[in-house]
C-alpha cells in the first residue's frame, strides 16, 4: 500500500460536491420538470445510495453496475453514490433494444440495474447473467432509499479507480466498456472550467445531452460539481429549450449540431421572444459543425461564446475552438487543452509536418484505464502513455488542428456514434443479402444519416424489408434512412470495402 502525506485527499466527484454543499447547503443545485434538489438534499440522497449500496445490496469497490434510463436528478444521485461505494456504473443507452442492454450488462459484470420506469418495463423479460436486482427509478428508488438508515462505514475509493463505465463501439461493432477513473473525471472538470471561462457558482446551466452519454454525463456533472445551478432536460424540444434559456436565465449549455439545426428551423417570431441577455456560454462537441450553423449562433446568441470542442470517450477533452476564432478557422477544432499534448504521425510513427494528414494522439491526465475485459484493445490505444482512437488529422502553420477522417467507418447521426459494422453483420442474417455495406451520408438535420448499400442477388429484397429486418435487433436511431441496391461493393486488393466511393456515391 502506498503511503501518503497527511495532507494528500484522493479526487473525487462526491467530494467536490460535499465542498460546494458546505459553502450554501439550502441554495438549488438540480431542478428537472417539478422535482427539484437543494445542495443538502442531493448529497443526503447521495450518500443514501452510497449506504444502501453497501449495507443492502452488499456491493463495494470493484463491482460494478448499470444505469438505464432517462436523465433525471435521481440518474445523478446514482453515479454519484454509486462511485463513492467503489461501485462504477455501466451507463447504457435507453433507446437501446433489450438484446443490446442484455449484451451490456453481462459484459459488465453488473450485478444491479438502475432502470426507469420505460426501460423496466421494457426489459422485464430478458435474461440478465450477472444482474440480481432492477431498482425502478421512482417510487421504488425513493422507498428503497429510505430504509437506508444509519451510514455505513465507506469506503476509501482511490482517485485511479473507475468513475463510470461508459460503453462505445469499436472496429469490430462490439460494445466496449471505456473504464473512466475518478482522477479523470475530475481532472477535465477542472480543465473545462479554465478553458471555457464558467462553472463559477453564479452559472446557471441548462444539461439536455443524454447523459448516458460521456459528454451528456460532464455536461451535467460540471455545474453542481462547482456550486453552480443545472436545470436537466430529459428530451430536446427548441421551443422548450429557447423558454429554459430566457426564464432560468441560464449562462450556458452544451449541444450538438443537430440541436443548432432544431432551433434554427422554429418560426423568427418564436427566436425573437426568446432572446436573452444571461448566455455567455455555448458549447458544441460530438460532430464537427458546419460553418454556416456556426455563422447562425453568433449571428443569433452573440459573439463571443461558442466554444467548439473536440474529444472521445477514451481521452475526453482534446482540444477546443475558442470564440475568438470561430469565423476564422473553418472545420477546425482548436488548440490543445491545458495539461494535453497532441502529436500527429505518419503511418510509420513520424511527426507530420503542417498540412500533412496523420493519425492524431494525445497524452493528458483526463485518459481512460483501459478497455474492460479488452487488453488487446487497450494496447491498441496506448502507445506509450500516448492514446488514439484512430482519427486522420492536420496541423495548420499557426498549430491549429484539424480533423480530416476517422479510420474506423463510424457515422455520427444526431451527435450519437453509430458503427456500420454491427448493421451489417445484423443484415448477413437475412436470407436474401449477399453482402452490404453501411456508411454515412451528409444530413443538414442529423449531421449524417445511415446509408445501406445492398447486394440482393435475387432481387426480392425492397429497401422496406432491409429496414424492418433491423427493427428490434437494433435501436431504432441505428437503422439505415437510405437503402441503395448495388451489384457488387468496391473492394480493395486485399477484399476490404472501399467506403470511400460508396459514401460518393451519395
Amino acid at each position: 500500500m502506498t503511503d501518503f502525506p497527511l495532507s494528500f485527499q484522493h479526487m473525487s466527484f462526491v467530494d467536490g460536491m460535499r465542498a460546494s454543499m458546505m459553502r450554501a447547503p439550502q441554495k438549488i443545485a438540480a431542478k428537472h420538470g417539478d422535482d427539484t434538489r437543494t445542495y443538502a438534499q442531493l448529497l443526503d440522497r447521495i450518500d443514501r445510495v452510497t449506504t444502501a449500496m453497501i449495507a443492502d445490496l452488499g456491493l463495494g469497490p470493484g463491482d460494478h453496475g448499470a444505469i438505464l434510463s432517462a436523465n433525471s436528478i435521481p440518474y445523478l444521485e446514482i453515479i454519484a453514490g454509486a462511485s463513492q461505494a467503489g461501485v462504477a456504473l455501466a451507463t447504457v443507452n435507453p433507446r437501446l433494444a433489450p438484446a443490446e442492454v442484455v449484451a451490456i450488462c453481462d459484459n459488465a459484470e453488473a450485478k444491479v440495474l438502475f432502470a426507469d420506469a420505460r426501460s423496466a418495463e421494457a426489459v422485464k423479460d430478458s435474461q440478465f447473467a450477472t444482474v440480481k436486482r432492477i431498482i425502478v427509478v421512482g417510487d421504488e428508488l425513493d422507498t428503497w432509499l429510505g430504509e437506508a438508515r444509519g451510514s455505513a462505514t465507506f469506503p476509501q475509493v482511490q482517485e485511479w479507480d473507475n468513475f463510470t463505465i461508459p460503453y462505445t463501439s469499436g472496429t469490430t461493432g462490439l460494445p466496449k466498456g471505456v473504464l473512466v477513473p475518478h482522477r479523470s473525471r475530475i481532472l477535465t472538470l477542472l480543465g473545462m472550467a479554465q478553458e471555457y471561462g464558467c462553472y463559477s457558482p453564479d452559472d446557471r446551466f441548462l444539461a439536455m445531452a443524454p447523459m448516458c452519454h460521456g459528454a451528456g454525463m460532464l455536461f451535467a456533472l460540471a455545474p453542481v460539481f462547482f456550486g453552480g445551478f443545472a436545470e436537466i432536460l430529459d428530451k430536446f424540444d427548441p421551443e422548450i429549450f429557447l423558454r429554459k434559456l430566457k426564464d432560468e436565465r441560464i449562462s450556458g449549455y452544451f449541444a450538438v449540431p443537430t440541436h443548432f439545426n432544431a432551433i434554427f428551423s422554429v418560426e423568427q417570431n418564436i427566436l425573437d421572444a426568446n432572446r436573452t441577455d444571461s448566455l455567455h456560454t455555448i458549447i458544441s462537441n460530438a460532430a464537427p459543425l458546419p460553418q454556416s450553423s456556426k455563422e447562425k449562433i453568433v449571428d443569433y446568441f452573440g459573439d463571443g461564446m461558442l466554444h467548439e470542442t473536440y474529444g472521445s470517450t477514451e481521452a475526453s477533452i482534446v482540444t477546443n475552438l475558442r470564440p475568438a476564432d470561430q469565423l476564422r478557422k473553418q472545420k477546425c477544432v482548436g488548440l490543445p487543452f491545458p495539461m494535453t499534448q497532441v502529436k500527429i504521425v505518419d503511418g510509420e510513427g513520424k511527426g507530420c509536418v503542417p498540412g500533412e494528414v496523420g493519425e492524431l494522439f494525445s497524452r493528458s491526465p483526463y485518459l481512460f484505464n483501459g478497455y474492460w475485459k479488452r487488453p488487446e484493445e487497450t494496447d491498441k490505444a496506448f502507445h506509450d502513455g500516448w492514446v488514439t482512437v484512430e482519427d486522420m488529422a492536420m496541423r495548420d502553420d499557426e498549430g491549429y488542428i484539424y480533423i480530416v477522417d476517422r479510420k474506423k467507418d463510424m457515422v455520427i447521426t444526431g451527435g450519437i456514434n453509430v458503427y456500420p459494422r454491427e448493421i451489417e453483420e445484423v443484415l448477413l442474417q437475412h436470407a436474401g443479402i449477399a453482402d452490404v455495406a453501411i456508411t454515412g451520408v451528409p444530413d443538414e438535420k442529423w449531421g449524417e444519416r445511415i446509408k445501406a448499400f445492398v447486394v440482393a442477388p435475387g432481387g426480392d429484397v425492397s429497401a422496406d424489408d432491409v429496414v424492418e429486418f433491423c427493427k428490434g435487433k437494433i435501436a431504432d436511431y441505428k437503422l439505415p434512412k437510405d437503402v441503395a441496391f448495388i451489384d457488387v461493393l468496391p473492394r480493395n486488393a486485399n477484399g476490404k470495402v472501399l467506403k470511400r466511393e460508396l459514401r460518393e456515391k451519395g
